[in-house]
């Protein structure tokens, strides 16, 4: 009898075991359940915030430019803006003026000492008419004056070779002055917003970090934009000095050959 119930006891005790383990198993996948939504909703809200952060990022550029101009100080960071648009046009005329002034010299040589060879120094003269450039310019002056010697039309060469020159460098003094004007205006609105932040300190009679920090951002934009503006166009200029130079060498060069051609044909 004692064996039956022994029996029976652990009959019951293990189906009672097993419909806990029934009912357990259920609760803990509607738990895993709620945890991986509530997971999925967190990875997509941080999605969403990432792309909207992303796109108001973008969007918002020009407007965070257009407000650190207004915080700038719109009377003093006008003048540093318009020697940015007046100094970019300088440059632009000039590149273009300095690659229509640039030409093939040794096509331009050969077809010259072809002419010269042949004793017809109006057909070597309407060449360089109808070349583009300074180049051709002073070798049409050397032929024109050919007939009265070598000596003056090298003399032609070396003046009218001065002429060109400073036409190649015509207008460089204006970005020049735009480079130290730029960040002279920057210094100048930086002093005024200092004495403003000052003015704003003795108003409030306490020297708080808000209304100095303030004060001198506002202050220190003015510097940062023209010299923004001074780098812009030094380097542009450096580039527009670099090819004047090239220019001129090719000059000289080529004023030294053309005059070896006319030494070799001189009859």
């Amino acid at each position: 009898m004692k064996k039956l119930c022994a029996y029976l006891s652990i009959v019951v005790l293990t189906l009672c075991l097993s419909s806990a383990a029934f009912a357990q198993k259920p609760a803990v996948t509607a738990e895993e359940t709620t945890t991986a939504t509530a997971t999925e909703a967190v990875v997509e809200q941080a999605t969403v915030t990432t792309e909207e952060a992303a796109v108001e990022e973008t969007q918002s550029f020009h407007q965070a430019l257009k407000t650190k101009y207004i915080e700038g100080g719109v009377p003093w960071m006008t003048p540093i803006l318009i020697c940015l648009i007046l100094g970019l046009a300088v440059v632009i005329e000039r590149i273009l003026y300095l690659n229509l002034a640039t030409t093939n010299e040794t096509k331009l040589l050969k077809k010259v000492e072809e002419n010269v060879q042949k004793g017809d120094y109006e057909g070597a003269k309407e060449v360089c008419r109808s070349t583009r450039g300074p180049l051709a310019a002073i070798f049409f002056q050397g032929l024109d004056r050919v007939d009265n010697g070598l000596e003056d039309a090298e003399k032609a060469l070396t003046s009218y070779g001065g002429v060109q020159m400073a036409r190649l460098e015509s207008n460089m003094v204006w970005i020049s002055l735009f480079i130290a004007i730029a960040p002279s205006l920057g210094f100048l609105g930086t002093v005024v917003g200092m004495v403003q932040a000052f003015d704003a300190i003795e108003k409030a009679g306490d020297i708080s970090p808000t209304v100095v920090a303030g004060g001198m951002k506002v202050a220190l934009i003015t510097t940062i934009f023209g010299l923004i503006v001074a780098l812009i166009l030094q380097v542009c200029y450096n580039y527009l000095l670099s090819k004047i130079e090239s220019i001129v060498t090719t000059m000289e060069d080529s004023s030294i050959t053309f005059m070896d051609i006319l030494v070799k044909n001189r009859k």
